[in-house]
């Protein structure tokens, strides 16, 4: 059960961090392509950063909290990204690209929020947890 479980955290751990190595590295083509850096861009470098940081309290269960903020946070992400994909969105005004790799980071975090309610749920039901309710 323990070896499970431990699959489940770095499973979960590494999804979270693909997803911000991903966003990270369209702060970086923007560099790279010499375009003028925007608002999208730093939203994707410190969600990024958030995102690889968040390996630490997956992987160290630092409590429930930090599960719930590491889910809440990515669910917003997402959010963003649905929503600036509407005609018309009230945040761009046009609708934005779809791109492949915008739906590779969609599917790892997904991912990450299936896998974290996973941890969550065994968690409760788990007398041996190590994940604190604070």
């Amino acid at each position: 059960m323990v070896k499970k479980f431990t699959i489940l955290l770095y499973a979960a751990a590494a999804t979270t961090l693909i997803a911000g190595i991903l966003h990270i590295n369209r702060f970086i083509d923007t560099i790279r392509s010499g375009e003028q850096i925007g608002n999208p861009d730093i939203l994707f470098l410190v969600g990024g950063i958030a995102q690889v940081f968040w390996i630490v309290p997956i992987i160290r269960q630092w409590g429930k909290i930090w599960y719930s903020i590491g889910i809440a946070g990515t669910a917003v992400f997402m959010l963003l990204w649905i929503i600036t994909r509407l005609p018309e969105n009230p945040i761009t005004g046009r609708a934005g690209p779809i791109s492949g790799e915008g739906i590779i980071i969609q599917i790892f975090q997904i991912a990450f929020i299936i896998l974290s309610i996973i941890i969550l749920i065994k968690s409760t039901k788990s007398k041996n947890s190590r994940i604190k309710d604070t």
